[in-house]
C-alpha cells in the first residue's frame, strides 16, 4: 500500500507467490519486470520481458490478476518490481500520445497467444489513429468474415491496452461496447485521438 499499490487486490498474492522462484519452482533466466505508471485515465501497470513489453493494463481492471498470472505461467518465470529499457520507451511514447503529439507506437511488444489471437491483434495495431472499426470489417479483412465473435473474444484476450488499440473496435451498429478498461475510457480515448486528428488538420 505504502507504495502505491491500493488499487491492485490480487498485486500482493501474484508477487508473494512467486518472488524468488518461478511457478514451477525452478530458477528461471527469464525477469519480468513490473511498473506503475501515471496516465490521464488512471494508474496503469506495465510488464515486460526482455524481448518488450507484454502487458499494460490500468490497475483497477477486474482481469488483471489473471492476465498477470497468465503472464507468468507462459514465462515460468518470477515478477519482480522494476523496469528496463522497454518500459521506458514506453512510458516516453505514453506521454507523447497523450500530449497529441504521436500517433503510432514504436515500442517492442511481446506478444504471445494462438495464430489467430496474434493474427487479430495485428489487425488491431493495423486500425489508424482516430479511426474506428467493427469486428465484421477486421474478418472480413482477415479473409474470415464468419469469425467476428472469434475476434471478439481474441479482442478480450488483448494484454497491451493502447498500445495495441483494442479501443478502436466498435460495433457494427456503430455503438460502443465492451472494453477491458471501461466504455467511459473507451469513449475518451477515441473522442482524443479524433480530436487531435481535427487540431492537426486545422494546423495544416
Amino acid at each position: 500500500y505504502n507504495s502505491g499499490y491500493d488499487s491492485l487486490s490480487g498485486f500482493g498474492y501474484t508477487y508473494k507467490k512467486i518472488l524468488g522462484q518461478s511457478p514451477s519452482g525452478k530458477a528461471s533466466k527469464i525477469v519480468l519486470l513490473l511498473h506503475r505508471l501515471t496516465t490521464p485515465l488512471g494508474p496503469m501497470f506495465a510488464c515486460a520481458s526482455d524481448l518488450g513489453v507484454c502487458l499494460l493494463s490500468f490497475i483497477d481492471q477486474k482481469n488483471l490478476e489473471n492476465d498477470l498470472n497468465k503472464v507468468q505461467q507462459h514465462y515460468k518465470s518470477e515478477i519482480i518490481i522494476g523496469e528496463n529499457h522497454h518500459i521506458r520507451q514506453l512510458k516516453k511514447e505514453l506521454q507523447e500520445y497523450f500530449d497529441g503529439v504521436r500517433q503510432t507506437f514504436h515500442v517492442s511488444l511481446d506478444l504471445h497467444g494462438t495464430d489467430f489471437q496474434n493474427r487479430a491483434w495485428s489487425e488491431l495495431i493495423s486500425i489508424q489513429y482516430g479511426s474506428t472499426s467493427s469486428y465484421h470489417q477486421l474478418a472480413e479483412r482477415i479473409g474470415q468474415p464468419q469469425s467476428s465473435r472469434a475476434l471478439g473474444r481474441a479482442n478480450s484476450s488483448n494484454k497491451i491496452s493502447i498500445v495495441v488499440p483494442c479501443h478502436r473496435v466498435i460495433g457494427k451498429d456503430g455503438h460502443l461496447h465492451g472494453y477491458n478498461g471501461g466504455v467511459e475510457r473507451k469513449k475518451w480515448l477515441i473522442d482524443f485521438e479524433q480530436n487531435m486528428l481535427k487540431e492537426c488538420s486545422k494546423k495544416e
